[in-house]
């Protein structure tokens, strides 16, 4: 059986839920990835009112659409980062409040916490976002960077998220990070770090996005296979690597859509990812959960790309065999 398509509509969030889920609807998709932003998903009201998670299920069902996972990226990426002016652009008020970092941090933990009972009130069993990083300002090592300042950073990572994580295995609910430069784990290496840091805690893997990687040099077919059990959710999204000996991997400061970029994000199936190789690791993998459109291309408007990137996410996604083609020369 072919895999649910769903939208993440952390990128739609301008637009009520209700719209965006008739409109997700009509351009094809079985089902939204609510983020935990505008007014599609609200963490509190999900816990406290148990009526309100009645009434998305039933404007999702009234469109025939589902929810699998929710995402609190924004929020998340508080818990463990440098906080600065630009955190204050991206947080809640009741999470900014003054924007004392320690506070800040202390707030956003919180609140990742409720987002995990948020999901099991409405019966979603994965949470993706972001957990932020107290070294990724240290990524180039100068002034040199030591290995204990490394270590010190995966220990204060595994500190603040550890309590947090508790509580998603306590409600039955996994987190999944992003695997994301500006995260804990950004590449396959780290990724293994973040794991050791948390003694491997079985709340905690990985919402797989491969255009994150590919501009690195990270093969996203090897980190499935390197982390098949951690795998809890696909985000499908492409990017474009565009290397001309001018242009660098680290983006020169310019914006998204630039065209002096040496690499940038575009619509499913416009760019360098192996999606055909990604579907076979993830059968391979055994994941069998919703392979969810994350888009992103500053050179296209979002429904033709959301339109498209659906329809090529259907045709690209593989049924596993439940026989090999040589069986039918068997006795």
């Amino acid at each position: 059986m072919a895999r649910p398509v769903t939208l993440f509509s952390g990128q739609w969030a301008d637009l009520p839920f209700a719209e965006i889920v008739e409109l997700a609807a009509e351009m094809g998709f079985d089902g939204l990835e609510l983020p935990c932003w505008g007014d599609h998903f609200d963490v509190n009201a999900a816990v406290d009112d148990s009526a309100y998670c009645d009434g998305r299920h039933e404007i999702l069902a009234a469109s025939g659409l589902k929810c699998w996972a929710i995402s609190n990226h924004l929020v998340g990426q508080a818990v463990c980062d440098r906080i600065d002016a630009r955190h204050h652009q991206i947080l809640p008020d009741h999470i900014w409040g003054h924007g004392e970092p320690e506070g800040v941090r202390a707030r956003a933990a919180e609140e990742m916490k409720q987002t995990a009972r948020a999901a099991a009130a409405f019966g979603v069993p994965v949470v993706n976002g972001f957990t932020g990083s107290s070294i990724w300002p240290d990524i180039y090592f100068f002034p040199p960077t030591t290995a204990d300042q490394v270590r010190q950073g995966y220990d204060d990572f595994a500190h603040r998220w550890g309590p947090i994580l508790d509580v998603f295995k306590e409600v039955g609910v996994r987190f999944a990070l992003e695997v994301h430069p500006s995260e804990i784990a950004y590449d396959t290496v780290t990724a293994e770090m973040a794991l050791e840091a948390l003694g491997y805690h079985e709340a905690f893997g990985f919402n797989f996005d491969p255009s994150h990687l590919v501009w690195q040099g990270v093969d996203p077919a090897r980190f499935i296979d390197r982390f098949p059990d951690r795998i809890f959710h696909c985000h499908m999204k492409d990017v474009k690597v565009k290397l001309d000996g001018d242009s660098g991997i680290l983006g020169s400061h310019l914006q998204f859509g630039d065209p002096r970029r040496g690499w940038d994000f575009v619509s499913v199936g416009r760019g360098d990812v192996d999606f055909d190789a990604i579907i076979r690791s993830l059968n391979r993998g055994g994941y069998d959960g919703p392979l969810s459109v994350e888009w992103e291309d500053s050179g296209m408007h979002r429904e033709q790309g959301a339109r498209e990137s659906c329809e090529y996410v259907r045709g690209v996604d593989i049924v596993p065999p439940d026989q090999g083609f040589e069986d039918a020369f068997g006795d």
